[in-house]
């Protein structure tokens, strides 16, 4: 029982990062029908963000909440500029064209930005610990860590924060609309190419974000990050439904959890492959995911 438990309080770790990441993907497939395979590469460019304002401001040698407050809104800042830029300058101009188009140049971004890393910042890095680090022991072999509740509140905090951006703001009510259709969006007089570019803009912080916890966590980082944890995050938008803000969420909770149950009761040499398990199974059975809607899309 002990053992579930703590593997319950790791999966949900884990499950919130890779939520943060596949909001990007769901948000900004939602409104161009694009899967942005360049969001893990934003995600690691955040994580260096982090790193270099970290030290350039003295954070790393003098560690304090106002430091690390300031560390995370420039990362997530450098997020949403490097998210819009790549919108405006790598996706607008291919917008009328094919989805096939875009899906290629989406790879190619990101092929470029991991590149760009591993000549800008080398190979694996250090993160510093800029919070005191604590760990709670429950019960008896029960620990909660203090990285996991930082994880846990900042999660929460910014989800709470999107869902009102989403639901109670005007910009919001202009993202569902372009989300249901560009064209008549456009014909009510809303500003579609500003609407696509905030949309970006919030998932790369969300991206921003998700990085800095994991560095937090984890104390290093590499330009191969993104790689990863973008694959799995966009498993797990998958796995909730493509296109889904609340199915983002619950899919990332989902494959941490089963990431983690699966290292703790079988073996850790499957941890990787559970998420491509579940991406077949979803796609064979169930295509629009746990929270998406069937659509007929005619040709």
């Amino acid at each position: 029982m002990i053992l579930f438990l703590q593997q319950l309080i790791n999966g949900l770790s884990l499950g919130a990062i890779y939520a943060l990441i596949a909001l990007g993907y769901t948000m900004v497939y939602g409104t161009l029908q694009l899967i942005n395979f360049a969001h893990g590469e934003v995600y690691m460019m955040g994580a260096f963000a982090a790193l270099y304002l970290a030290k350039w401001l003295g954070v790393d040698q003098n560690p304090s909440v106002p430091g690390v407050i300031v560390v995370a809104v420039g990362a997530m800042a450098f997020c949403a500029v490097l998210g819009m830029t790549i919108e405006r300058v790598a996706y607008r101009p291919l917008r009328k064209m094919s989805r096939l188009n875009m899906l290629i140049t989406a790879i190619g971004v990101s092929l470029l930005l991991q590149n760009i890393g591993l000549l800008a910042f080398g190979a694996l890095q250090s993160f510093p610990s800029l919070l005191p680090e604590a760990k709670w022991e429950l019960t008896a072999g029960l620990v909660l860590r203090s990285q996991d509740v930082q994880i846990f509140t900042t999660t929460v905090a910014l989800m709470l924060a999107l869902h009102h951006i989403v639901e109670r703001t005007q910009i919001g009510r202009a993202m569902r609309a372009v989300s249901h259709s560009r064209d008549t969006a456009a014909l009510m007089g809303i500003p579609v190419d500003r609407v696509v570019s905030f949309t970006f803009a919030i998932g790369s912080v969300l991206a921003g974000a998700a990085a800095l916890l994991i560095a937090l966590d984890k104390h290093k980082i590499e330009p191969t990050m993104g790689s990863a944890y973008g694959l799995k995050a966009f498993v797990a938008a998958v796995l909730g439904g493509i296109g889904s803000i609340p199915g983002a969420v619950a899919g990332g909770l989902l494959l941490g959890l089963a990431e983690t149950m699966v290292s703790g009761y079988i073996a850790s040499t499957w941890r990787d492959a559970i998420a491509f398990i579940l991406l077949i199974g979803i796609l064979l059975y169930k295509p629009s995911g746990l929270f998406g809607k069937h659509t007929v899309e005619k040709v």
